[in-house]
């Protein structure tokens, strides 16, 4: 029996998985595929929420946290894997943003470098952006990560730690309940038991809580994206453009994303979709239809009210915990948010105040 049983994975469920075993703790981790190839593998990777200032505190709290922890964490795993994550630090560009003035005070509030630069400035460092731009606002700050490979480099530690065990293809089929205190989780063939156990099960959270009469208001969302096969430096920093966006990555390639869909857990990649997003990559870079379109597929992300996720206990059972409902933010949230869980589980003083994620009073 492990000192905590982790249902789920993808990049949260793996860093709780190391916060957690850093600290000593025997770990077992249940994953329904492969570790990270859900909603950590279809993401885009900005490590920031797209428009910001349009998000609660809460959000915000963890986002700034997990911003900063990024550069130790990419840089950690590197060291210690071989496996690059692919941590740009190239800033971001909002084109066309109709509530500016909101946007700045935000920036200042909150100590963010955020500023509205002109034109020449835009195309100074963007040459290729389609023409008639006037104006955006720039975050120089902001980062992307490469999420495939922050999930390969996130595996390979799982790997290499040896008080974590990695269950890979093993769909859980129920939790296993004694007396109001969830003792395991019951597998196909087997059941595996753990001191604690923690739901980071992304969009399938809410589906693993229902048996327990908890209605969870995580559902999936189903977004769509696909990446272009583009050359090294046709465009170098995210680019947000009509609620959509482009996101270079180290080799050339250039991500298109994406959509926001309420259609149950289809991951289904349509036709239609496909035609507007490679629209979408033409209207903000020309130059695209030049290159291959190289991949189209969709994921499905864990939508919750105002996209504040659940950490901390669950209400009503002993030893049942959960990390899940980040929404369009997994990858952006998921340092803070796996910290806050692991200060919860390790009774330590909480990076950030933990009220506001709380179950009680939200479900």
């Amino acid at each position: 029996m492990s000192d905590y049983l982790i249902v789920g994975a993808g990049v949260i469920g793996m860093l709780t998985a190391r916060e957690l075993a850093q600290s000593g703790a025997s770990v077992t981790l249940v994953e329904m595929n492969n570790c990270a190839q859900e909603a950590s593998w279809a993401g885009g990777g900005i490590v920031s929420p797209l428009y910001p200032w349009r998000y609660s505190d809460p959000v915000t709290a963890l986002a700034t946290w997990s911003q900063t922890s990024y550069i130790h964490l990419s840089q950690q795993l590197l060291e210690e894997t071989g496996l690059d994550p692919e941590l740009r630090l190239k800033g971001m560009f909002m084109v066309g943003v109709d509530d500016e003035d909101k946007a700045l005070a935000w920036g200042r509030k909150y100590q963010k470098p955020m500023e509205r630069v002109d034109r020449d400035f835009l195309y100074q460092k963007e040459p290729n952006l389609a023409p008639g731009c006037e104006s955006a606002l720039w975050m120089p700050e902001v980062g992307s990560i490469r999420n495939p490979r922050l999930g390969r480099s996130l595996r390979r530690s799982m790997e290499m730690t040896p008080n974590i065990h990695l269950v890979e293809q093993s769909r859980v089929q129920h939790l296993v309940v004694e007396n109001e205190t969830i003792t395991g989780v019951q597998l196909a063939d087997r059941v595996l038991h753990g001191n604690t156990v923690v739901v980071a099960a992304g969009a399938w959270s809410g589906e693993l809580l229902k048996p327990l009469n908890i209605e969870l208001p995580v559902e999936p969302v189903k977004g769509q994206m696909m990446i272009f096969n583009a050359k090294v430096g046709l465009i170098n920093r995210v680019v947000l453009m009509e609620n959509r966006y482009l996101i270079p990555r180290n080799d050339g390639r250039i991500l298109v994303g994406s959509t926001l869909e309420r259609v149950g857990f289809d991951k289904q990649a349509t036709d239609e979709i496909r035609q507007s997003l490679y629209q979408t990559a033409l209207n903000i870079c020309p130059a695209l239809e030049n290159y291959e379109l190289e991949r189209h597929w969709a994921g499905l992300r864990p939508g919750s009210p105002e996209g504040i996720p659940y950490i901390g206990a669950v209400p009503g059972y002993r030893n049942l915990y959960i990390n899940a409902g980040h929404f369009r933010n997994g990858l952006v949230l998921a340092p803070a948010s796996t910290r806050l869980l692991g200060d919860i589980l390790l009774k330590r003083q909480p990076v950030i105040d933990p009220e506001p994620y709380k179950m009680v009073g939200r479900v």
